[in-house]
């Protein structure tokens, strides 16, 4: 797995997951529309298009194995990886579908009814109520009953929407709308912080998060019903071995040293 990829250009210089994404396309249209780009951790690039589709690369590429008897180089380049996230993205631009700006889109903040929305108390809510089923209940929830909603795919119409939506949200919290929201067709969710994500019922039920020393992580996915993974949480957290990997790996203490210095691996004591 590379950044850039094992030829092109860029193949030998130095970037990390925002110059990647960037490179794809698929940094520019996140974020509010009057102000630059927002990265999205580093979540794209490193882990979906990089990561990810390492792993998915070598399963195909040990089937190809296991069907032809020959091995093959798995070239996943991160820039690849996140440009293949966003092909419904491009395929809706090559449709007419999607407008090349940020905020004026059905999922990227432009549509009133999909997207975050502050509330009385400072936290958040997320409503994706693209349906017309689901928006009929949304308007419910919400008790808005004024006739412009009707026109749920009137463009010009979104900006009136989404601040009359946005105005009702900051009626009441964020849990005094989970108590009302909660459990109907609406697709809603209150947007969590990691410690809170934690310690949600449906995550508890799931077993979505591990428990250890350290505090929550969490748990492999997906699941498998013939591998269940029930591993015992780790005694210590992410980055504990370190040293003991890289020296396995064949570094001197000197590199990794070197390495630990400039941040390229973390470190647990």
């Amino acid at each position: 797995m590379t950044g850039w990829g094992q030829d092109g250009p860029y193949g030998p210089a130095p970037g990390h997951d925002i110059n990647y994404l960037a490179l794809s396309g698929m940094l520019w249209p996140l974020g509010p529309a009057d102000r630059p780009p927002v990265p999205p951790l580093n979540l794209a690039a490193d882990f979906g298009g990089g990561g990810m589709m390492l792993a998915l690369g070598m399963v195909a590429a040990l089937y190809g194995a296991k069907s032809t008897g020959r091995g093959q180089v798995v070239d996943a380049a991160m820039v690849d990886g996140a440009a293949v996230l966003g092909t419904m993205i491009f395929g809706m631009i090559n449709a007419g579908t999607w407008k090349v700006a940020r905020e004026a889109n059905m999922l990227d903040g432009g549509a009133p009814f999909y997207g975050v929305y502050d509330t009385a108390d400072g936290k958040y809510v997320s409503i994706g109520s693209l349906e017309p089923q689901f928006y009929a209940e949304l308007l419910k929830g919400l008790n808005l009953s004024d006739p412009r909603f009707a026109k749920q795919w009137d463009k010009a119409m979104w900006p009136d929407l989404r601040e009359a939506i946005a105005a009702t949200f900051r009626s009441k919290t964020r849990d005094e709308w989970t108590a009302l929201l909660d459990g109907r067709e609406i697709c809603y969710a209150p947007v969590l912080d990691p410690r809170e994500a934690a310690t949600h019922p449906h995550n508890v039920a799931r077993g979505t998060f591990l428990e250890t020393p350290e505090g929550p992580v969490p748990r492999p996915a997906p699941r498998f019903s013939g591998t269940p993974t029930e591993a015992a949480p780790p005694a210590r957290g992410p980055g504990a071995e370190t040293r003991a990997v890289l020296a396995a790996a064949g570094l001197s203490q000197t590199e990794i040293d070197a390495a630990l210095t400039a941040g390229l691996v973390a470190e647990r004591t």
